[in-house]
């Protein structure tokens, strides 16, 4: 896959099959869209192109909105095509001049002499342009002017179990996981680089590594214990993981750590991914660290159970 930081770095390419959106978490609607988008480029001998945007455009056009979680970060966006098979991804930065082109300018200026576009696949509520006033109906009208045609996704095809990016989101924070991976397609995951804590987990018997998500917009799950799969140099590791402020010690910061099992490597700075599969358990304040250790030792079994 061809990874394009501006839609200015895009060189048209013969028969361009093309699809716009945000794509948050890349999940099962979207991968609807992105096989029909290859089946077409396949069918003409052309190439796939999908059109996204970098920040995502609510950041911009809504700064005081500060609520905005991404379940997928930009860079983890970019893996998850590629593993589809996609072409090419243009990730071009969204800003409020952007935003207040027409449909026809955005049609003309964009999809037609940017892109190149012959065909282009997109959702039955795809929105674009001024005030998003622009939609497929303005594609439809002026497909015929600008030699390209428009391919429908109807809703039943990207909406048979209701997926949408914040019916996901809304699942993660509350603790869904198992329905937010049903609904992605693949689980759910976070990647971080390992910095140093205090090193009370490993004076607990459950030594932990601390994980730093730099992406302040990307989406945490809610606090607790989780049944983790890591991903260290290419070796998969089961694991436990803990979000959450450790109310047993009076923490103040929000933490996100894992427990490897089978694991006693020194990974400080590595950058890491760790899949989310089931929640075990809600955060809870203990009376002494005795009691959250016993705890921490049924957590494991249950833990190990889930991931068997």
């Amino acid at each position: 896959m061809k990874l394009y930081h501006h839609i200015d770095e895009f060189e048209p390419v013969k028969n361009a099959v093309v699809t716009i959106g945000t794509f948050d978490g890349v999940h099962l609607g979207h991968r609807k869209i992105i096989k029909r988008l290859k089946e077409l480029a396949d069918e003409i001998g052309g190439e796939s192109v999908i059109l996204t945007f970098f920040p995502h455009p609510r950041m911009i056009l809504h700064p005081e909105d500060q609520n905005l979680k991404l379940i997928t970060t930009i860079a983890e966006k970019a893996a998850l095509m590629e593993e589809l098979g996609v072409d090419h991804l243009i990730i071009t930065p969204f800003s409020r001049d952007f935003s207040n082109q027409t449909a026809e300018e955005y049609i003309r200026e964009v999809l037609v002499k940017k892109i190149g576009t012959k065909k282009i696949v997109i959702g039955y509520d795809h929105r674009f342009g001024k005030d998003r006033q622009g939609g497929l109906a303005d594609l439809q009208r002026l497909a015929p002017d600008y030699d390209f045609e428009v391919m429908e996704i109807p809703e039943q095809d990207i909406n048979d179990v209701a997926v949408s990016s914040t019916r996901i989101r809304e699942a993660l924070l509350h603790d869904k996981i198992e329905l937010a991976n049903e609904f992605l397609g693949y689980p759910f995951y976070i990647t971080g680089k390992v910095i140093k804590g205090d090193q009370l987990g490993r004076q607990l018997g459950y030594p932990t590594a601390n994980l730093l998500v730099e992406e302040k917009y990307k989406l945490i799950p809610g606090d607790g214990i989780f049944a983790v799969k890591v991903h260290i140099d290419g070796v998969i590791y089961k694991g436990m993981a803990y979000i959450g402020q450790r109310p047993t010690i009076n923490g103040m910061t929000r933490n996100i750590e894992v427990n490897i099992f089978n694991f006693n490597e020194e990974i400080y700075n590595q950058t890491i991914r760790m899949d989310f599969y089931y929640f075990v358990r809600g955060d809870v304040k203990f009376d002494s660290l005795d009691e959250l250790v016993v705890q921490l030792g049924k957590d494991k079994v249950n833990v190990m159970k889930l991931l068997s």
